[in-house]
């Protein structure tokens, strides 16, 4: 059983930038691609980035495009999401998911991920 923990959420205001990370434990091989998804209350899991199984290729959401960078280092098991001039509307729930080893391409389809953390909190002011 794979487990995810996601840090590095906080309270900002308009502008800033933060490093989210998500660590990954458990299970007994490698990891399918990962993605970041936010999820606000009442609303579905928003797709904001997700990489391969290697990393090398990286798929951003339209209001992700220019300002987050998703990067994954598997020798420590870890997922980074760098953003960049935050805006209020951002502000939800940043969950990590990973797919199964199996599946090595990145998806915004958030279904296709069997394994999710619980999240770190973003909170944007103005």
């Amino acid at each position: 059983q794979v487990q995810l923990v996601e840090s590095g959420g906080g309270l900002v205001q308009a502008g800033a930038s933060l490093t989210l990370s998500c660590a990954a434990s458990g299970g007994t091989g490698s990891l399918g691609a990962m993605g970041w998804f936010r999820q606000v209350p009442e609303n579905e899991r928003e797709f904001v980035a997700a990489c391969s199984a290697s990393g090398r290729s990286t798929y951003y959401g339209d209001s992700a495009k220019g300002r987050f960078t998703i990067s994954r280092d598997n020798a420590k098991s870890t997922m980074t999401l760098e953003i960049h001039t935050l805006k209020t509307g951002e502000t939800g729930l940043y969950c990590c998911g990973t797919r199964p080893a199996v599946s090595i391409r990145p998806t915004p389809r958030s279904w296709e991920y069997d394994y999710w953390g619980r999240g770190t909190q973003v909170t944007v002011s103005s």
